[in-house]
């Protein structure tokens, strides 16, 4: 089924579960942040360790689907993970990128409201873009261009007045927290265009590259909760302070990442960039009645700025062939109602 003969009640079908994700995940991770005080919160190490688990899991099924029979499926796991120490070696750099993109942002919800860091975080647009253009050898349109500018100066507006959020028992350090967005984005950029970059350079199945990627991430992530909550997980222990809410967050954190890759399959940029912008306005409201947030016009500004940014970058650009094809027909009919 390619992505031209898919039907609009498919495409509208990806546009909100996508949307809805979104904003689900972002507004959850901000609440199991800070509803509860530092000694009870849980561990945002092990959340990325397991989500990594649950991904691998995933993928290995989706595989198996894909093999169509377990001798194939254990064939496929022999050819391309087992026997092929490189190609664990070449993905497990976006691992590692990935690994610190989604411990920044627990960091930045814990101290950005969700409609702020999701306003912030559409910088990675720009940021992809850049990276395709140095990495793919791709360009971008003039139009392209003032999408990011404006993009840019809609984000600044954002953070000139950072939400109040009242109803919350961590301290907030707002500074902390747009510095782990900005490095959250710039994982996000390197990682996406360099795992596209490998997808590209062979044939191989995208759910072997996932499951490639995920076994080194699960490696990664595992020593990131050694290093950074070691002892006091041998002391509490790795489930601590998981509630229903924070196995959500895993859940759609999970689910999310593979459900993109069938939404950028099947959809197309305008769609996404409307699925972005109403996961804007998705996490304001929630935000409103859940974190206390103080609407301002210089956030509605931003906000807005960003929405029509991320519309125009994913406006379809022009062919210029075709375009300069009619102005030659159109040059010819003049010349030859001048004769």
């Amino acid at each position: 089924m390619g992505g031209e003969n898919v039907s609009l009640v498919f495409k509208l079908y990806c546009l909100t579960v996508m949307t809805l994700v979104a904003a689900t995940y972002t507004v959850v991770l901000r609440y199991t942040r800070t509803a509860s005080s530092v000694e009870d919160l849980y561990f945002s190490t092990t959340a990325v360790c397991i989500t990594e688990v649950i991904k691998l899991i995933l993928s290995t099924g989706m595989l198996a689907r894909e093999s169509g029979s377990p001798k194939r499926l254990l064939d496929t796991i022999k050819e391309h993970i087992l026997c092929n120490p490189s190609g664990l070696l070449k993905l497990s750099i976006p691992s590692v990128v990935y690994a610190v993109q989604n411990n920044m942002a627990f960091l930045a919800l814990s101290n950005l409201d969700a409609a702020v860091y999701q306003v912030t975080y559409q910088l990675k647009i720009p940021c992809t873009a850049l990276c395709m253009v140095f990495m793919l050898g791709r360009t971008l349109s003039k139009r392209q261009w003032f999408s990011v500018c404006m993009l840019g100066l809609g984000v600044a507006l954002v953070q000139l007045k950072t939400a109040n959020a009242a109803k919350v028992q961590v301290e907030q350090k707002p500074l902390l927290g747009l510095m782990a967005v900005i490095i959250a984005v710039l994982c996000s950029g390197f990682a996406g265009v360099y795992f596209e970059k490998v997808l590209k350079s062979s044939d191989t199945s995208l759910w072997v590259r996932n499951i490639q990627m995920y076994i080194s991430g699960i490696a990664i992530t595992f020593i990131g909760v050694l290093a950074n909550d070691g002892e006091k997980v041998m002391e509490k222990g790795f489930f601590f302070g998981y509630t229903p809410g924070v196995c959500f967050v895993v859940f759609l954190a999970s689910v999310g990442g593979l459900y993109t890759s069938v939404v950028v399959k099947y959809t197309d940029n305008i769609m996404k960039g409307f699925s972005a912008a109403a996961a804007i306005v998705l996490s304001t409201v929630a935000s409103v009645v859940l974190f206390g947030l103080h609407i301002t016009a210089t956030f509605v500004s931003g906000a807005s700025l960003v929405c029509l940014s991320i519309y125009l970058y994913g406006l379809p650009k022009q062919d210029t062939s075709t375009i300069s094809r009619e102005a030659a027909d159109k040059g010819s009919k003049q010349n030859l109602i001048a004769v």
